[in-house]
């Protein structure tokens, strides 16, 4: 169960230089095709913090194609410690007002971009590790905590309104979108492969999913580790779940099709189709393919954003993989 005190900083484990602690905000303009994601990641043990601003809105396959990228690494963290407030040296000013409920995301880069909007739950955190939450703790003994990152890890779907600034061009912000908080050791390589998605179609329906897959097969298949459905402020936790991609040859999601069951034993059928493309570099060694997509679910049309997970090395080792099976065959 997720308390009060959760949403400030965790007692980092003695020794553990690669521990984090990370705040994500993720929201849209569905008619503009602007996605929008503010993040924030605490090495605590090391004293600095990362931080990404990422605004797109096309077919961005770098990030210099994207409207906005801002990536900074190694700010000190703020002193007194404090992640119910917290201004760091990239511009960015996060308030949490009411614990695990509403933030405020500030951001101004004194360069015409600005961020301006107040995030407020509908539901309450997710608890990845509460079998009262989520039936996939008790229903499968193999527990993804993405590697140790997630070893407190909770999701949550929540009203986003304000607006962003865009080199001085204001677009209103009035979505559904989900946050996370995670903490736990993170190493910068090991992680396994993860698909974070959600579907928002109204306050009174969303979905959000958490999927492992198989690189080898370019992730075209993904297997539920956990999940939820909100509808009219009562949560579902998923107990089932598969999904089928069909990908772009640079992988990232062209079309979802996701079958899920909740723990009422009702089948969700979900299709998404990609809007945006955009690469995702988090940390180091670490690139999430992300994709704003348009949702279809029961007749009702949602928006929602898609994060798909590969480390560097891996898609090197891939890609080299592909290259030789390409390569001509030379005769002596």
């Amino acid at each position: 169960m997720i308390n009060a005190e959760d949403a400030q900083f965790h007692t980092p484990d003695s020794g553990q230089t690669n521990w984090a602690e990370t705040n994500f905000f993720g929201f849209y303009n569905a008619e503009e095709h602007l996605n929008i994601g503010v993040y924030a990641l605490f090495r605590t043990n090391l004293g600095i913090v990362s931080s990404t601003i990422c605004m797109n809105s096309g077919q961005a396959t770098t990030p210099w194609h994207a409207d906005y990228c801002d990536y900074q690494a190694a700010m000190p963290i703020p002193s007194p410690r404090n992640l119910l407030d917290y201004r760091l040296d990239n511009g960015l000013h996060v308030v949490c007002l009411e614990p695990n409920s509403v933030w405020k995301i500030d951001f101004d880069d004194d360069a015409g971009t600005r961020i301006d909007v107040t995030y407020r739950a509908i539901m309450p955190a997710f608890d990845i590790h509460d079998p009262d939450m989520d039936p996939m703790v008790s229903l499968h003994a193999d527990d993804f905590s993405w590697g140790t990152a997630y070893n407190g890890h909770f999701d949550q779907t929540g009203h986003v309104t304000g607006s962003v600034t865009l080199r001085g061009r204001v677009i209103p912000i009035d979505c559904i979108s989900t946050m996370d908080h995670s903490w736990g050791p993170r190493p910068e390589r090991g992680s396994p492969n993860m698909s974070w998605l959600h579907a928002h179609f109204s306050r009174d329906l969303a979905v959000h999913a958490i999927f492992s897959f198989d690189p080898e097969d370019n992730g075209r298949q993904l297997s539920l580790t956990h999940g939820y459905v909100v509808e009219r402020g009562r949560v579902f936790g998923l107990k089932a779940g598969t999904g089928e991609v069909v990908r772009h040859s640079d992988r990232y999601a062209q079309t979802v099709a996701l079958e899920l069951v909740d723990c009422d034993d009702r089948t969700w059928t979900l299709e998404a189709n990609g809007l945006t493309t955009f690469p995702w570099q988090c940390w180091p060694n670490m690139t999430s393919f992300n994709v704003l997509a348009r949702w279809q679910c029961q007749g009702l049309t949602g928006f929602g954003e898609i994060q798909d997970f590969f480390e560097l090395p891996q898609l090197t080792a891939l890609n080299s993989r592909a290259m030789t099976r390409h390569l001509p065959i030379i005769e002596e």
